[in-house]
């Protein structure tokens, strides 16, 4: 008999299969069921509305209950992903390749063209193009009139997304306020814009990272490799693994390793941390999820390190 693994043995304690399995497909059913209510109310409210779209595993997971709502290929509006230039390549290819296989339209817009625009420029060569995303999207928000922009943050993330509505106004500068933010009882949602302005929408808000990744088992849902466990070169720094890069090269004195790590979140390279870990499959996953006691964003982030408030600003300034 084959020795049993350690996330099997855990998952035995933590997540007996036969007994939560009902309840599991319960939850997950219905959040699935709001998801789609909520993405079939954007089509029917909005006129020029768009899927944010990654690559990455919440925006996929989005992907799917989109289609869920709408049939494959009937996806009603476009995808629109705001590339800082630094992405991972494994994402990015897996983005074109997704999109490709449902025949939607996939809006790329770089920070990069912005910076040649003259509309974002860097306080230096080596600083984080993240931030800057910001202007690319409100840039894009205008070009192409988007009134609804749909996104996979979820309230368990972060704190900042935690005070977010499903239906996030936005006012005419594309600017966030916390404390003006319109009452949501009973799945009734006030969608009503004057010119200029705009909602992000947030279908997954209600879904924690669990749940997530039990959605991704059951429905077989395909993500990129980085998500699961391989060997990569990293450097430990304020508690973080930072992936050695050319965009995040050791520093003096630094020595680099070798570990087995995967990303629970991924976005710009120069930003995103991965952890130490075995786990190669949605299921093994689920476990380790259920073992930690670190937020998603506060284990790989080195973007919300800077200060408490780090999310919120950036919020109301634009970003996702």
């Amino acid at each position: 008999m084959n020795a049993r693994t350690q996330f099997e043995e855990q998952a035995d304690v933590l997540h007996p299969p036969v007994a939560h399995a009902p309840l599991a497909d319960a939850q997950l059913d219905a959040l699935e069921e709001e998801a789609i209510f909520i993405l079939r109310e954007v089509a029917a409210a909005f006129e020029r509305p768009t899927l944010l779209f990654s690559g990455g595993k919440d925006s996929l997971v989005l992907l799917k209950c989109a289609e869920k709502a709408f049939g494959a290929g009937r996806i009603p509006y476009p995808l629109l992903m705001i590339d800082t230039g630094h992405n991972f390549h494994e994402v990015t290819d897996f983005r074109d390749l997704r999109a490709k296989e449902l025949g939607a339209e996939l809006i790329v817009r770089s920070v990069e063209d912005s910076m040649a625009r003259g509309t974002v420029r860097l306080a230096h060569p080596g600083e984080s193009r993240n931030v800057h995303q910001s202007v690319t999207l409100l840039e894009a928000i205008e070009e192409f009139r988007f009134d609804a922009l749909i996104g996979g943050a979820r309230r368990d993330e972060e704190k900042a997304r935690a005070k977010e509505r499903i239906f996030s106004h936005r006012d005419s500068f594309g600017q966030w306020q916390p404390k003006a933010q319109r009452p949501e009882l009973w799945t009734l949602f006030n969608t009503r814009l004057q010119p200029g302005e705009h909602f992000r929408v947030f279908p997954i808000s209600n879904w924690t990272e669990r749940d997530v990744w039990q959605y991704i088992a059951r429905e077989n849902i395909a993500l990129p490799s980085l998500y699961y466990s391989h060997e990569r070169t990293v450097v430990e720094r304020r508690g973080l693994l930072v992936p050695v890069t050319e965009l995040t090269p050791l520093k003096d004195g630094e020595v680099a390793e070798r570990r087995q790590v995967r990303f629970r979140t991924v976005g710009d390279i120069t930003c995103t941390c991965p952890v130490e870990s075995l786990a190669s499959t949605p299921d093994e996953i689920v476990v380790e999820t259920l073992l930690s006691d670190v937020s998603e964003r506060g284990a790989t982030r080195m973007d919300d390190k800077t200060s408490e408030a780090s999310m919120e600003k950036r919020k109301k300034d634009g970003y996702f």
